[in-house]
């Protein structure tokens, strides 16, 4: 690499476009230019950059191993200087850039993805990336915009706004409760199948739960433990034991008679909200996609606040 010379933005733009689309008619179309002009502006950043950056072929295009590491790098690189204009720009409001979302397995899968499908209609300038994981991510040093999470457990460095109320509920199929009874207090948890989740942040095995307005932790165990919250909902259709889902989730189980509530006053606060840096707090793309979510995830009698807050403080807990 010339080092008089440094890549165009726009070459890297041009590349990033063809990394995802593996295709140079496909970027040319998102671009509205001629796949001529995507095949020549990769051509002139190799050149600049001195390696290959894609393999071509007649029927799709692949990265390389050296492109892999330069398209994180001009992903960052585009994403600051779209960061760089809207700190100075009080006119453009327009939505563009990549806008990098994190969330857990089964609310990401089932109730975020599609949200982010119609979001992304919307502003064809902006990609949208969502990763999920069964763990809280940070934020920041991880390199996202924005994390979706179920919990009301946020850093106090972070801005969070809440998209929505939700709370976890215990529950377990007719079969189960037949077989083995339902408990008449928390203490007889401890004598039940309990499917234990690891799932971001649920304390493995412990339960922390609000019992008539006190914060209470139960110790629970049994046969079957996973890490994914959907695995546990199938268990517990299936029989196996008394599971703690979001009302998101089994709502709809219960309401079919499917599951059924167990010590139904019993509950989790779990509420959905959006977290993100304080430097993202103009950026306008998280401001579109925060307020978009939080329309999309209101339901009829549903509470929804639009308050903008640091993270909280841990409600204190009584050991049971």
């Amino acid at each position: 690499m010339d080092s008089a010379r440094a890549p165009e933005l726009s070459d890297l733009r041009v590349f990033c476009t063809v990394a995802r689309c593996s295709s140079f008619s496909a970027a040319a179309d998102a671009l509205s230019v001629s796949a001529a002009y995507v095949s020549k502006r990769v051509s002139i950043l190799e050149a600049t950059l001195g390696t290959r950056l894609l393999h071509r072929s007649t029927r799709r295009v692949t990265i390389t191993e050296a492109g892999e590491r330069v398209y994180a790098w001009a992903e960052k690189i585009l994403d600051n200087v779209e960061q760089l204009v809207e700190d100075v720009s009080t006119t453009r409001r327009i939505p563009r850039g990549t806008l990098r979302i994190s969330s857990s397995f089964g609310f990401g899968r089932h109730i975020l993805a599609p949200a982010l499908a119609r979001f992304s209609e919307r502003y064809p300038q902006l990609s949208v990336r969502l990763d999920l994981f069964d763990r809280l991510v940070d934020v920041t040093g991880e390199g996202f915009d924005l994390d979706i999470r179920i919990g009301d457990e946020i850093a106090p460095h972070m801005i969070a706004k809440r998209l929505a109320s939700n709370h976890r509920v215990l529950c377990a199929s007719p079969a189960y409760l037949e077989r083995y009874g339902a408990p008449k207090q928390l203490s007889e948890l401890a004598s039940h199948a309990c499917l234990a989740i690891k799932e971001r942040d649920h304390p493995f095995g412990v339960w922390r739960l609000d019992v008539r307005g006190e914060r209470v932790s139960v110790k629970v165990t049994g046969p079957l433990s996973t890490n994914h919250g959907e695995v546990a909902v199938q268990w517990a259709l299936a029989g196996r034991g008394i599971v703690l889902r979001s009302m998101w989730d089994v709502g709809r189980l219960i309401e079919a008679g499917l599951l059924r509530r167990v010590l139904p006053e019993v509950t989790q606060p779990a509420d959905i909200w959006a977290v993100y840096p304080a430097r993202l707090t103009q950026s306008a793309k998280v401001r579109a996609c925060v307020d978009y979510l939080a329309q999309t995830l209101a339901q009829p009698g549903a509470e929804v606040a639009g308050d903008e807050v640091r993270g909280g403080p841990e409600s204190p807990e009584s050991p049971v």
